[in-house]
């Protein structure tokens, strides 16, 4: 946790709403019209299954869920949880759902190694200020980002976002990550390996942040919304490419939902929080704490060309990719 204080809220909920807005290239998403019809008539399918993280990204698609956005297009979503954003993929490429949810790396790493041909299909978040970040605990010897060179870093795995941001800010700052014991920690247990000296920093999110706080005296020393990653693109949802050749009306039907839902999350925190303690099993005091990422629905090829090329640069993929190809026809676009 950064400290926040309260009053700022309404100045963050202004800056998300602009942002949102920013990213959708139209500013009434509150004006989305569901379908007349909630009979799912005319659709492909009616009935959806998602795999998805318990993490605060999820927040707009539970609250589509929970307000009747889905049902209101004639859908019905079903979610399934899944272990990792890479397990997520794994399950829209064998087909046991029809979308996924994830961190952007691994829908270009799947691109990249030919392992699928995948489309993104929305937005869901990015970095916002204070919601990632290296942190430490009082007995570690890191005390600011120059001491990481040569420590342990606890990360949840190889080129997913935790290493490659944690990479990236380090370069900005000219400290050597090749030299770095990278330490491969689930995010639930990274608070208690800081504290047990298994690990001198680490990479963490929200609600991660706040937890860690909490329960280890966890301090960030650098805030991931800086330099090269400052509002960097984190989280999509992606499908099949013959998926969604094969169901454009079920899936303009999922954006118009998560549309409405998105606006709803920026523009009203209230509608969030309960959801966070609801689905992702968040306690009450740290749903109130804790800063939200930056939700976003519509996708942006220019924004989301920094994912791609930043593995590219760190060697993650060995060759570019254009984002252009890979992002599927988007509703009211």
């Amino acid at each position: 946790m950064f400290g926040i204080a309260r009053s700022s809220g309404r100045v963050r909920a202004a800056l998300a709403i602009a942002a949102v807005t920013a990213v959708t290239g139209c500013g009434a998403l509150g004006s989305v019209t569901p379908n007349a019809s909630s009979s799912g008539a005319g659709l492909e399918k009616a009935t959806l299954k998602v795999s998805i993280l318990p993490t605060t990204d999820l927040a707009p698609f539970w609250l589509a869920q929970d307000s009747g956005y889905f049902e209101a297009e004639g859908l019905t979503v079903e979610s399934v949880i899944a272990a990792s954003g890479q397990a997520s993929l794994t399950k829209a490429i064998s087909g046991d759902v029809d979308i996924a949810f994830s961190t952007y790396p691994p829908f270009f790493t799947a691109k990249s190694t030919g392992a699928a041909d995948m489309e993104l299909v929305a937005d869901a978040t990015s970095v916002n200020a204070k919601s990632n970040a290296i942190v430490t605990v009082p007995n570690s010897p890191v005390k600011t980002i120059f001491d990481l060179k040569g420590k342990k870093i606890a990360i949840t795995a190889k080129n997913t976002a935790s290493d490659l941001l944690t990479r990236s800010v380090m370069q900005d700052h000219n400290v050597d990550y090749s030299k770095v014991n990278w330490v491969l920690i689930a995010l639930p247990n990274i608070a208690a390996a800081l504290q047990q000296g298994q690990a001198d920093a680490a990479y963490l999110p929200e609600p991660y942040i706040t937890q860690a706080a909490k329960t280890a005296g966890a301090i960030p020393i650098v805030d991931i919304n800086t330099g090269a990653t400052q509002d960097f693109p984190l989280t999509g949802y992606g499908a099949t490419k013959k998926w969604v050749r094969e169901n454009p009306k079920t899936l303009a039907a999922f954006q118009r939902a998560m549309q409405r839902a998105t606006h709803d999350a920026v523009n009203d925190r209230a509608k969030v929080e309960p959801l966070l303690v609801r689905f992702a099993k968040i306690d009450e005091d740290t749903a109130k704490l804790l800063t939200l990422p930056g939700y976003g629905s519509i996708l942006d090829a220019r924004r989301l060309q920094r994912v791609p090329d930043l593995l590219l640069q760190l060697g993650a993929i060995p060759s570019p990719i254009d984002v252009n190809s890979m992002i599927g026809p988007q509703a009211g676009r």
